[in-house]
């Protein structure tokens, strides 16, 4: 039986009809072409799909769609809304050489996004932390938390 849900994904609204069984990360790869959350172990073991929902990290391949109905949805397609200017944090990944292969990267920007509205100047431990949940078998992760604490300087400029 499908389910007729309003999603609200990097504040836009998106009606979708879907089977209560479906995950957030299928809705928003397959029915509204938001790719950059990717699917890596479809466990919640990777972090690759790590979206925001309502400002918190989030697993997407582990939540169901139709439980986000009425949330805040933000994924790695939000950071960059005007497509002309690139996110602070996704400044900071191009820069530090903390992207090798991608298919960690938009989860551990989203992670790192995460960290950084809650904590503008976290300490190395702090990222590392934030991260942990984010699997990355490229980068050996010092590239990554260099990218972090860069992007949190430069967002602490910007305000």
């Amino acid at each position: 039986m499908k389910h007729l849900i309003t999603l609200k994904v990097n504040g836009d609204d998106y009606t979708v009809a879907c089977d209560s069984s479906r995950t957030l990360n299928e809705v928003l790869r397959e029915d509204l072409g938001l790719t950059g959350t990717k699917l890596g172990c479809g466990d919640g073991d990777c972090g690759a799909c790590t979206v925001l929902i309502d400002g918190d990290s989030v697993s997407s391949c582990l939540t169901l769609a139709v439980s986000c109905e009425g949330k805040e949805i933000t994924t790695v397609e939000g950071l960059a809304k005007s497509g002309e200017e690139l996110h602070p944090i996704q400044e900071a990944f191009i820069e530090k050489g903390a992207i090798q292969c991608g298919f960690c990267t938009a989860g551990m920007e989203m992670s790192a996004l995460n960290l950084l509205k809650k904590n503008p100047s976290p300490t190395e431990p702090e990222i590392r932390t934030a991260i942990s949940g984010n699997l990355c078998r490229c980068t050996g992760y010092y590239k990554i938390i260099e990218a972090i604490h860069s992007a949190a300087e430069t967002m602490k400029e910007k305000q």
